[in-house]
């Protein structure tokens, strides 16, 4: 035979050995590679298990009591538990927020004589940001322009006071302070501040009901007062419903002093290099400032707040 024949022969032979080799491990093989896709399947249902979440069986806001007993009030709190527990990641930044600027709100809330679980009305409003609806209400408390004049707040191109926390807080506790005498409930009064009072006055009327969990509403303002009783709920027991947070990862408040402006600012960038800061610093603790520069022509009285140091990195 030729060498190549030769070396053909080989060849087909070894081939053969080879497969007649796998043929004899492949079930060994199969069943490794099984042990392992079941293993994996096992930790994965381990990892991916979601369970329903016990709801308590007895709640209240602002010192009045949820009838956890009705079956649709039930099932309306267990919804607004459930939809917010398991969207971990907003659940988890909210829990790192809470612990910031609660420690400014309480004091606030207390202050303005307004019951302390306003402050998950807040949480529902905005997530604790400064944020604009598609509406244009903004701020933590979300008041629109019309309504922020109406109670005193200064709007316009230079100054928005929405955006500050104290006197936003103020003016929230004035109108659900007002809602309350109107209604008699501090529960009526927190749907109110979503649908109005005029709103929660016509469906009362409409449906001869004087109590909220008793009214058939829109969608956003019949699950509104349940999205803050869940933000209470969660935010109070963050570990019974899955979430562990460290100390140490929570969101620290940040000292500030207060200094007085009663005069007119020309450049925020300049004016925050005097005090030892710069421009994008003075903005998160003043957001309410919203131009470059401060028209002050009648000599208005400003608090602006300045971190101490030792919190931001300067150039």
């Amino acid at each position: 035979m030729h060498l190549l024949s030769k070396i053909g022969l080989a060849a087909f032979a070894v081939v053969i050995c080879g497969l007649f080799i796998q043929a004899i491990q492949s079930p060994k093989v199969a069943s490794q590679t099984t042990e392992i896709a079941t293993s994996a399947e096992q930790q994965s249902s381990q990892t991916l298990r979601v369970e329903a979440l016990d709801i308590p069986n007895v709640m209240t806001f602002a010192g009045e009591r949820v009838p956890l007993q009705d079956t649709d009030v039930r099932e309306r709190l267990d919804r607004e538990i459930h939809v917010n527990t398991y969207w971990h990641s907003n659940m988890l930044l909210m829990i790192k927020k809470a612990n910031r600027f609660f420690s400014e709100i309480e004091p606030l809330l207390k202050k303005y004589n307004l019951p302390d679980d306003f402050k998950y009305l807040a949480v529902a409003e905005s997530g604790l940001d400064n944020v604009t609806s598609h509406a244009g209400a903004s701020g933590f408390w979300q008041f629109m322009k019309a309504t922020g004049k109406e109670y005193g707040l200064e709007i316009n191109n230079y100054v928005d006071e929405r955006y500050n926390l104290e006197l936003a807080t103020k003016v929230a506790a004035q109108y659900l302070i007002n809602s309350k005498e109107l209604f008699g409930s501090w529960t009526t009064a927190a749907a109110a501040y979503n649908a109005g009072n005029a709103g929660i006055t016509k469906q009362m009327k409409r449906q001869d009901a004087t109590d909220y969990y008793s009214l058939l509403l829109n969608s956003e303002t019949g699950r509104y007062v349940f999205r803050i009783l869940a933000f209470k709920e969660i935010l109070s027991n963050p570990e019974k419903y899955g979430f562990y947070v460290d100390q140490q990862d929570l969101y620290q408040a940040i000292p500030t002093k207060t200094i007085i402006i009663e005069t007119p600012i020309e450049d925020f960038a300049k004016f925050a290099k005097q005090q030892g800061i710069n421009y994008k610093i003075l903005k998160i603790h003043n957001p309410w400032l919203r131009d470059t520069y401060l028209k002050n022509a009648s000599g208005k009285a400003y608090s602006i707040k300045i971190p101490i140091p030792g919190y931001y990195v300067l150039d």
